[in-house]
């Protein structure tokens, strides 16, 4: 069970990336399946994930309670699938968020694939872009 739901819950983002790669082509599209219909029916995984009992233990409080806490096929599919609508909703804002501010796909291209793999610092990349291109538009 849970490997079919990780296969799905891999699927239906990938989709959801292809979709934003493409992003200029179809905006109404990526922006309503990436960035909202996607995250959500992952999202609705999760919590269904998170409500089922559950025999693993462990906690927030330490390092070590959230290792316990990851040691289940359950809860590490959770953490998986949270990782996996987060990190999309967060690739479809910031095409949604180009979009608006006149910022080229071009540019948010090379984001992508750091906030599917590496969530915060492509955060952090899409951030910079937006301050490089604002700053060289005012000049």
């Amino acid at each position: 069970m849970y490997e079919t739901a990780f296969s799905l819950a891999g699927l239906a983002a990938m989709s959801g990336w292809a979709l934003l790669l493409v992003a200029p082509a179809i905006p109404k599209w990526s922006d309503r399946m990436a960035g909202t219909v996607l995250p959500l029916i992952m999202s609705g995984g999760y919590v269904v994930l998170v409500l089922m009992p559950s025999e693993g233990s462990g906690g927030f409080g330490s390092l070590t309670q959230v290792m316990e806490l990851f040691s289940t096929e359950q809860a590490m599919l959770a953490g998986w699938v949270h990782y996996l609508a987060f990190d999309l909703f967060i690739g479809a804002w910031a095409c949604r968020t180009a979009r608006a501010e006149g910022v080229p796909h071009w540019l948010v291209l090379p984001c992508l694939p750091l906030i599917f793999l590496f969530g915060p610092a492509g955060l952090l990349a899409f951030q910079a872009v937006r301050r490089v291109r604002r700053t060289h538009s005012q000049a």
